[in-house]
């Protein structure tokens, strides 16, 4: 028996070139028969190939200084956050110590 072998894992790039083969026009049955892959499959890997493809044009190139700046405010807001937690602790620590009375009173000798 000649028979090519199919492989068993598919690489993206193998994935990818049978799916630029079905957007260029070849049929899906004829490709499902030729990989051995069911067409589903073959439906599945275009519909996500064509996704990625969205989802990379959606991207916008991004200039450094502005991801500069946006690392920078995310930072800047971190830190707030935890000053505002040492701040609010500060405060529970002074409404708890104002009950009560800072030094001992101390007992007179007699």
């Amino acid at each position: 028996m000649n028979e090519k072998k199919l492989p068993k894992r598919w690489s993206a790039k193998r994935k990818q070139e049978v799916v630029l083969r079905l957007l260029k026009g070849e049929s899906l049955d004829a490709l499902s028969r030729e990989t051995g892959q069911p067409a589903s499959v073959l439906s599945a890997w275009r519909e996500d190939f064509l996704a990625g493809g969205i989802a990379a044009l959606k991207q916008r190139t991004e200039d450094p200084k502005v991801a500069a700046l946006e690392r920078e405010l995310k930072r800047a807001k971190r830190l707030v956050g935890d000053l505002m937690m040492d701040k609010e602790l500060l405060e529970m620590r002074i409404a708890r110590f104002e009950g009560e009375h800072p030094f001992p009173k101390r007992r007179s000798n007699p």
